[in-house]
Formats: structure tokens, sequence, C-alpha cells
């Protein structure tokens, strides 16, 4: 199977085993043509990409910028704060007026979730989901697997916590949901506060405790915490916060067995890591965001050959 089932990444809910596979496998290739001395391939010389970004981002833009950009495609670059929606413009109608201008793909980040979905269903051109509120990141879950898979050989039958702020996260409920898909075990930890009440519906452990989530777990992947969406205070404060659920060099050393230490970005350093633990041996950090560019190109590669040509 060389196409993917969906049209759309709206969510890792909507793919299968198959397609995730599939996109780890083009992922490789892809992998390999970024550490070539000529970086760029030819693959979308025609397709144009907008990216539309509602929200903050540092990291995912530039990601999906360059993946753009390594694959030769044209990029036109969108932030709300600078454009009509400050002067009270809808989505569609922002949107409707740059397929306009003849584009193939819309790459978007939105504070709302559903809002991709919503897109994806009133126009016509392919729509890759950066982050939808506190809803999904499936691109974010995708490289967390990705780097998995290279760092252990496989995610089947691994062992991951996720830590920190599950409630807002968007990261966690797309980890959550690919991982299960590919066959790991997955537990959630932190605060009663900040972990959803009918979590444990979605096949997932919960713990309270720190060190028991890592002396049980493989991988941990540490969470920010996302005061901007905390409406109310869910905890007493950042260095109560870090003192219960923030990982150490000390916590680290202590285990029984060395754990691979994953945080999607950006670092509160010193909250829910600290520096030498950001910057240990164990820490894959890095290597997702190098991952992140890898499978952003496969994602977008595999969409645009479902892109149907007049």
């Amino acid at each position: 199977m060389d196409n993917l089932s969906v049209e759309h990444l709206i969510g890792i809910r909507d793919l299968t085993k198959a397609d995730i596979e599939l996109i780890f496998s083009t992922a490789d290739n892809f992998k390999q043509v970024i550490n070539r001395p000529i970086k760029k391939v030819p693959s979308l010389r025609d397709i144009t990409i907008a990216n539309l970004f509602f929200e903050n981002s540092t990291r995912t833009k530039l990601s999906f910028e360059l993946a753009e950009k390594r694959l030769s495609a044209d990029v036109i670059n969108f932030s709300a704060s600078g454009s009509s929606v400050s002067k009270g413009e809808t989505l569609v109608d922002t949107v409707n007026n740059i397929l306009s201008m003849k584009v193939d793909m819309v790459v978007m980040r939105h504070p709302n979730p559903g809002a991709a979905k919503f897109l994806s269903d009133r126009i016509g051109a392919k729509v890759v989901n950066a982050g939808d509120g506190t809803h999904e990141h499936p691109t974010q879950a995708l490289l967390d697997a990705f780097t998995i898979r290279e760092k252990l050989g496989s995610v089947e039958g691994k062992k991951v916590v996720i830590v920190g702020d599950i409630l807002h996260s968007r990261v966690a409920l797309s980890n959550i949901l690919c991982l299960q898909k590919l066959g790991a075990e997955v537990m959630v930890c932190g605060p009663t506060t900040l972990i959803p009440k009918h979590i444990d519906k979605l096949g997932v452990k919960v713990s309270h405790n720190l060190r028991h989530a890592l002396e049980w777990c493989d991988v941990a992947n540490m969470l920010r915490i996302q005061l901007e969406r905390q409406d109310i205070k869910y905890f007493p404060s950042l260095r109560e916060y870090s003192m219960l659920f923030g990982l150490n060099k000390e916590i680290l050393d202590s285990l029984s067995k060395e754990i691979v230490v994953m945080h999607p970005g950006p670092i509160n350093r010193g909250v829910e890591i600290t520096s030498d633990v950001a910057d240990s041996k164990q820490s894959v950090i890095l290597q997702q965001v190098e991952n992140g560019v890898a499978i952003r190109m496969a994602v977008i590669y595999l969409l645009a050959a479902k892109i149907e040509r007049q």
C-alpha cells in the first residue's frame, strides 16, 4: 500500500496502523535526504502550501516550513496577529481568500478544537492539522513515536508514560492514540487536577506518583505546564509542581534501568525537567526536532500524492 487511507491529516484517530507505518517508512527515506549535502528534492515543485498559524508557534511552524521547502513546494506564511483576523474576519473567509490564490494544501494551527475538521469539510485543498486547541497535534505524535522506534527498535510492547498537564495537552491525546495503535502500553502521570476525569476509558493507566511511573516505563514524555490555557489555579505553585512531578538528574540516575526522556518543547527548564536531564545522553529532545522535519515531509508528500490534477 503506497497511499494513505485519508484525504487530510486531522487527527491520529482517523489513521490506520498501516497509514502510520507508511508515514514512517516514507520518513526514513526523507531522513536520509535531509542528512545529505544537497537536502532538496523536486517532488512538490508545482504545489503551493499555505501555513496558517492562528496561535504562536516556533518549532512546528519552522519545521513545517522547512519540510515544505525541502520538497521544493511554494510556501506562503500567514500569522493571525498581523492579518485581517484581528479585524474580525472569520476562519472560512480567511481561507477562501487564500484559496482564491489557488493553494493546494493548508497547514493550520488554531486555538479552537475542531477547527481543522471544520475547514476540511468546507474547502477543496488538503488540510494538515498543526494543532487545534486542546484537541490533537497529529504530527507531534507521529514524530514522537518515530523517535521511539528509532531509539528502541520498535514501539510495540514498549511502556510509555506521559507526565504533566494532560488536561490541556493536545500532544497527550494524539500520543496516546498513536502509541496504542502501534501496540505500546501508555500511562499518564500528573496531579489529580491535571488528569482528565474519564481518561481511563482510553485504556491508559493513571498514576499520581512520578517515581512509580518512571520505574514502570521505558520512555518518559515530559509535557509542559500550559499556563496560557489554564483559567483557574490547578496546583499551588510551579515550585511545588516541580518538587512532585519535575524530573531531575538525581531521580533519573536512581532508577533501576535507563529510560528515554522526551519533551515536545518548548521546555520550561527547572519545572518539568531540569537542564542536566534535558541535555543528558538519555534525552532525545533534539532528535525529536530533527525527526519532525522528516515526518512532516512524509505527511505532506503522501497527501500531495492525493491531489487531483485537472
